[in-house]
Formats: structure tokens, sequence, C-alpha cells
């Protein structure tokens, strides 16, 4: 069963990059044909995808969000990442990591989230 665990600071400054890592466990995520993304929501709204990287190192992004965002793997830790930059108190919102095993299917195993704050 994959397990996955996000994990970074939950207060970050107006300006500054946001930085998220997940863990993944009881599986690899160099594994032909998995996709494994990044999606938020904000308080009150719904989930947003804001990019996904394959088992290949190729990345997507949603359009909206590509100009500030990077997202990473350490193969070595078994680990990808996010990065956010210029950050508003717009990006307020719970990040949850996620993995699918084709580009078109749904995400099947999340993270429990984890709330990222944007504040002075």
């Amino acid at each position: 069963q994959v397990q996955l665990q996000e994990s970074g600071p939950g207060l970050v400054r107006p300006s500054e990059t946001l930085s998220l890592t997940c863990t993944v466990l009881g599986g690899s995520i160099t594994t032909s044909y998995y996709y494994w993304g990044w999606i938020r929501q904000p308080p009150g709204k719904g989930l947003e995808w804001m990019g996904a990287i394959a088992w290949s190192g190729s990345t997507y992004y949603n359009p909206s969000l590509k100009s500030r965002t990077s997202i990473s793997r350490d193969t070595s830790k078994n680990q990808f990442a996010l990065q956010l930059s210029s950050v508003t108190p717009d990006d307020t919102a719970v990040y949850y990591c996620a993995s699918r095993s084709g580009y078109s299917d749904p995400y099947v195993h999340w993270g429990q989230g984890t709330q990222v704050t944007v504040s002075s």
C-alpha cells in the first residue's frame, strides 16, 4: 500500500518561496506510468491541481501557476518536492501530495495534507 507524507513549514512570509516535500513509502516514484502530484485546497474553495512529476521525471503544471511552480524529485530518498515562489495570502491552503497510475486516472493515494499559511 502506497503511503504519502507531506512535510514543510506551516507559515511562509509573503513574497517568499513555499517549499514542501512528499515522502513516499510502499512504492517507488520511478514505477512506470505513475504520476506524483501536488493538489491544494484554499479555505472554503475546491481542490486545485498544481502539477505533477511522472515516473520518467517529466513535469506537468497547471498553466495558471506554471510561472511560479517547480516540482522536482530525489529518487535516492524516494521523495518529490514542490516549490511555489512569490507567495501571497491567496496561496494559503491545505497542500496535498498524491499519486495515480496513469495520466488520466484519478489520484488514488493521498497524503493527509499539510496546512500552509502565508502571512507576515
